[in-house]
């Protein structure tokens, strides 16, 4: 994917000041502990995605989500003044499914390791039917 240089340094910058204001300006008690992973912004500068987890229950998920829709506005000004560009993009908030996905991958690992394990010890003081070499090779006897 070929990024526009200006949209990261835009993103990045948006990540900074979301995770900041989140840490200190947002007092909501819904807001749970809340990580900012990425930040996506459109090429046009006029969309930020915001995606970030929250450590805990779907009660605190959908609590989280409630807070950052309510403190959208004031986010966005935020940005605006502290990125100083002229439009300054509309914000939308994203739950990332990174580490449910990580999660499910890890249990699967698991399980496929469990099983080998298993073939293992079922395989133990085994031979393989047949000779060791199960192709016939016809001798040449003139070979020079």
């Amino acid at each position: 994917m070929n990024e526009n240089p200006r949209a990261r340094k835009l993103a990045d910058r948006i990540k900074e000041i979301v995770a900041s204001m989140l840490d200190t300006r947002i007092k909501d008690p819904r807001l749970g502990f809340v990580t900012v992973t990425d930040v996506r912004v459109t090429g046009d500068l006029q969309q930020a995605s915001v995606f970030y987890t929250v450590y805990g229950s779907d009660e605190e998920r959908a609590g989280t989500a409630a807070a950052l829709e309510s403190a959208k506005g004031l986010i966005r000004s935020e940005v605006g003044k502290q990125t100083g560009i002229r439009l300054t993009p509309s914000i939308e908030f994203h739950l990332d499914s990174v580490p449910d996905t990580a999660a499910h991958l890890d249990a699967a690992l698991i399980e496929a390791r469990r099983r080998d394990a298993e073939l293992a010890s079922l395989r133990e003081g085994k031979q393989f039917a047949g000779d060791a070499d199960p192709y016939r090779v016809e001798a040449d006897d003139d070979e020079s």
